[in-house]
């Protein structure tokens, strides 16, 4: 049997700033006007269960409400809290397709896997929203994604993404909006033109997950908090281990994407943790909001290193971007700031109340990086920025799998994927010069 040990050197904190700071990041916004988080026990006994889920995020939520709900019987373990990862620090955003566009994705993996992979995008917007709606998650979701260009290339990139998806996916969801009538939904001059998805959209990301986790827990899944794996034992019945009690199940599912740390050493060579920062205004109030977006979607833009912002439900500016590779970059709330005034700089008297950061796992390609080890032990991340909608066709198609329909869970685990050069050790100094570039000629 082969031991698989987590690197206890991998150690990822929660969104604390740097002392001294004008911010409050003791919490972020969303820890600050989140609902009361239920307590979960930590595991301290042994137990037996069909399917161990590991990370209490999105996709292990996900995966154990559908298998829950197949009538299986369903343990999950969560190093910290429900959440604490980027699913309860996230920007929010619901949007269709991948990172990399569906012109790129079509020649990753072709063009017949391409339109599979579109119609599960659409379908995970469609579930997530579904979801929301059955278990009255009060989360404050609302409609529709802008995709913003920053230049006159990026333009016709998403004038090309938009006819690709028309014609060849039927898609109906895609508006072109000419640089002219922005000014109708946000009021910024930085922009060429923007592409509106209306079947997109955004909510509170950690309610949504605490939401989650009472529907799991209300269909049986037993939570665990404050446990942390520090192996897992394969065989025919995988024995999972903690510091204080064992799972022995059937099949394991791994869900700790960026999180997961040194767990499994060959997903983590095939992904790498970067960190993106946020950061929240003041409350604006309605007038000086609506003012500054006229749109309840939430936007985002072409660069590669691109900024994301939306409003909250009380009315302040939640704007992100400054991504950083490295399991942990710093707070960048100054350098956020300034590129928020780049976008607004009417909001030059505006005070940030909070900024904090968390990781989101990119792989190679962009794509996200679904498979199984052995016959038992099934896993997904890598969402590459697109984890909100994505995580939650992950959970449903894994359950499938387990339960003997692996058709959908097969078309992404086909897609290919390439460690990073020389594994964890590099991938970091790596990827942290091709931003250095890729930002350089943003800004260029």
């Amino acid at each position: 049997m082969e031991i698989v040990r987590e690197d206890a050197s991998l150690q990822l904190y929660s969104g604390a700033g740097k002392s001294g700071s004008k911010y409050k990041m003791i919490l972020s916004y969303y820890d600050s006007s989140a609902h009361p988080r239920p307590d979960f026990p930590a595991l301290t006994e042994n137990i037996a269960v069909d399917v161990c889920v590991i990370g209490g995020g999105y996709t292990g939520l996900s995966a154990a409400l559908e298998l829950a709900e197949k009538g299986l019987r369903v343990a999950l373990l969560e190093a910290e809290k429900i959440g604490w990862g980027a699913s309860g620090r996230n920007g929010g955003q619901i949007a269709a397709g991948y990172s990399p566009g569906m012109i790129d994705t079509e020649k990753i993996v072709g063009r017949a896997d391409a339109a599979r992979l579109w119609e599960f995008s659409v379908q995970a917007a469609q579930l997530l929203k579904e979801r929301i709606s059955r278990h009255r998650i009060d989360c404050d979701l609302k409609a529709g994604e802008l995709y913003a260009a920053t230049r006159d290339s990026h333009r016709q990139w998403l004038l090309e993404e938009q006819e690709l998806c028309q014609q060849r996916y039927h898609y109906t969801g895609y508006r072109w909006i000419e640089a002219a009538d922005l000014p109708d939904y946000v009021t910024t001059e930085r922009y060429s033109g923007a592409l509106m998805d209306d079947n997109g959209g955004h909510l509170h990301p950690l309610n949504y997950v605490l939401g989650l986790a009472a529907a799991a827990r209300e269909a049986g899944v037993m939570i665990y908090e404050k446990t942390r794996v520090l192996a897992i034992e394969r065989g025919a019945r995988p024995v999972v281990s903690s510091a204080a009690g064992k799972v022995t199940a059937d099949f394991v599912v791994l869900a700790g994407n960026a999180y997961l740390g040194g767990l499994e050493s060959k997903l983590a060579a095939k992904i790498i943790p970067v960190s993106t920062s946020i950061i929240a205004t003041e409350p604006l109030g309605v007038e000086r909001a609506r003012a500054l977006m006229q749109t309840e979607a939430c936007v985002a833009d072409t660069d590669f290193n691109l900024d994301y912002f939306r409003l909250s439900a009380d009315n302040r500016l939640l704007y992100g971007g400054r991504d950083q590779a490295g399991s942990r970059a710093g707070m960048a709330g100054d350098g956020l700031r300034a590129n928020m005034l780049r976008t607004f700089p009417q909001l030059a008297d505006v005070r940030i109340d909070f900024a904090w950061d968390g990781m989101v796992a990119v792989t190679r390609n962009r794509l996200p990086d679904f498979g199984r080890m052995g016959k038992n032990i099934y896993y997904a991340q890598g969402y590459s920025g697109q984890g909100v909608p994505l995580s939650s066709i992950a959970g449903k198609v894994m359950a499938e799998a387990i339960c003997g329909e692996a058709a959908g869970f097969d078309v992404f685990a086909r897609i290919p994927h390439k460690s990073f050069p020389g594994g964890t050790r590099f991938r970091v100094p790596l990827l942290s010069l091709a931003m250095f570039y890729y930002r350089l000629r943003d800004l260029l």
